[in-house]
C-alpha cells in the first residue's frame, strides 16, 4: 500500500471518527498543545516581532518534529515481520477456518501491502486535528435555542463558537454569526488539515492544527499580541491559504447554488479582511443564497465588515442546519479531492523513483560492456 492509500484509508478513518465520536470531554491533544504553547509564551514573550517568531517556530517545529517521529516509528513498526505475523495470527483466530488463507504470506510481501501502524496513526491523528463534529454540535445547539424562542441561551452558547460580543446580537445576528463561523471554520478545523495531511502526511496533519492554534490564542491585534502574534497570523494566513480556496470551491459543488456560490466568491472574497475567510464565507453566502458581513463587535470593538453576496436575502435561523449540512458534505468531498491528489503525488514519485532505477541499471550495463 502506498504513501496515498495510507492517507485516504487513515484519513476516512479519522473523519469518520470524528463523525461517530466527536472530541473527548477531557484530554484533547489540541488543548494539550494549547497549554503547552502558552506555557512556552510565559517564558518567551516580549513585545517583540522576533520573539513571536521564534515562539511560533519552536511550538509549530515540534509538533510537525513530533508527527514526522511518530511516522518514521509506523513505518518501522509495519514493515516488522513479527508485527506482521501477529497481525495474520490474529487475523486466522478471527477468520472461520474456510475463509483463512491456506498458506501464510510472507512477511516482505505482507508488510508493503498493510501498513496498518500507519494507516491507524492516520487515522488517530486526523481524528485529534478535525472538529467537523464539535462545530457541527455548536451550532445545532445554538440554532435550536434560537427555534424555540430562548434568544439568552443562545447568547450564553455563542462563545463557545466564536468571539463575538453576543450581548449585541438579536436572534438573526446570532444567526448569521454561527453561519459565518460554520463556513469559517469549516477550513480551520477540517478541509485545511485534510489539504497538508495529503502533502506532508502526519506532519502536515500536527503542523497545520499547531499553526492554527498559535493563530487562535495569539494571531490577534490585542495590546499583548500585536506584535508578538504577528508571525503566527502570517504563518497561519500562508497554511490556510490552500484549504480556504478548496473549501470555497467545495461548497460552490456541493451547495444548493453554485452559480451563486462562484459568483459571490468572485466579486465579494477580497473585500473581506482575511484572506483565507473571504473566499469561504462569500461562497458559503452565495451558495446558501444569504447575506453575510456587515456590522459586527468583537471584545467590545465595532467592525464595519463589507457585506457578503449582497443580492441574497437576511441569513434566518433555519440557515444554521442548511449551513452545517453544507459544511458536511465540503468535508467529505475534500476528503475525495486531497486523497486524489495525494494518489497522483505518490504516482508521480514512483515514476520519478522507476526512472532513476532505469538510468541506473542503464550506467551498470553500459561499465560492464565497457
Amino acid at each position: 500500500m502506498g504513501a496515498d492509500r495510507v492517507f485516504a484509508y487513515g484519513a476516512a478513518a479519522g473523519l469518520l471518527g470524528d463523525l461517530l465520536l466527536g472530541d473527548p470531554r477531557r484530554g484533547h491533544p489540541v488543548a494539550v498543545f494549547g497549554r503547552a504553547a502558552g506555557a512556552v509564551e510565559r517564558v518567551l514573550w516580549r513585545d517583540h516581532r522576533g520573539w513571536g517568531a521564534l515562539h511560533t517556530a519552536l511550538c509549530a517545529g515540534g509538533a510537525v518534529a513530533l508527527g514526522a517521529a511518530a511516522s518514521r516509528a509506523a513505518r518501522a513498526l509495519s514493515a516488522s515481520p513479527g508485527a506482521v505475523r501477529s497481525l495474520q495470527a490474529s487475523t486466522a483466530r478471527a477468520l472461520p477456518a474456510s475463509a483463512a488463507p491456506s498458506s501464510p504470506a510472507s512477511p516482505a510481501n505482507s508488510s508493503p501491502a498493510l501498513p496498518v501502524a500507519s494507516v491507524a496513526l492516520t487515522a488517530v491523528a486526523t481524528w485529534a486535528v478535525v472538529g467537523g463534529t464539535s462545530l457541527a454540535r455548536e451550532a445545532r445547539a445554538i440554532g435550536r435555542a434560537l427555534e424555540a424562542g430562548d434568544v439568552e441561551a443562545a447568547r450564553a452558547r455563542l462563545p463557545h463558537l466564536c468571539g463575538r460580543d453576543p450581548q449585541a446580537l438579536d436572534a438573526d445576528g446570532i444567526a448569521r454569526a454561527v453561519v459565518e463561523s460554520v463556513a469559517e471554520n469549516t477550513s480551520d478545523a477540517v478541509v485545511g488539515a485534510l489539504v497538508w495531511g495529503a502533502v506532508a502526511g502526519v506532519p502536515g496533519l500536527l503542523g497545520f492544527r499547531a499553526v492554527n492554534t498559535l493563530d487562535a490564542m495569539v494571531g490577534h491585534k490585542s495590546p499583548r499580541h500585536r506584535r508578538y502574534g504577528w508571525a503566527s497570523a502570517r504563518l497561519d494566513d500562508l497554511a490556510g491559504w490552500p484549504g480556504a480556496r478548496l473549501t470555497a470551491l467545495a461548497a460552490a459543488v456541493a451547495g444548493p447554488d453554485p452559480r451563486g456560490a462562484v459568483r459571490a466568491w468572485r466579486a465579494d472574497a477580497a473585500k473581506h479582511p482575511s484572506p483565507n475567510a473571504g473566499p469561504v464565507e462569500a461562497s458559503f453566502a452565495g451558495a446558501l443564497g444569504v447575506r453575510l458581513g456587515g456590522t459586527l463587535s468583537y471584545g467590545g470593538r465595532v467592525e464595519h465588515r463589507p457585506v457578503l453576496n449582497a443580492a441574497g436575502r437576511a441569513v434566518r435561523v433555519g440557515d444554521v442546519e442548511r449551513a452545517v449540512r453544507l459544511s458536511r458534505r465540503v468535508s467529505w468531498l475534500a476528503l475525495g479531492a486531497c486523497a486524489a491528489v495525494s494518489l497522483l503525488c505518490d504516482r508521480g514519485r514512483d515514476r520519478e523513483r522507476n526512472l532513476d532505477l532505469g538510468r541506473d541499471r542503464d550506467r551498470r550495463t553500459k561499465g560492464r560492456d565497457s
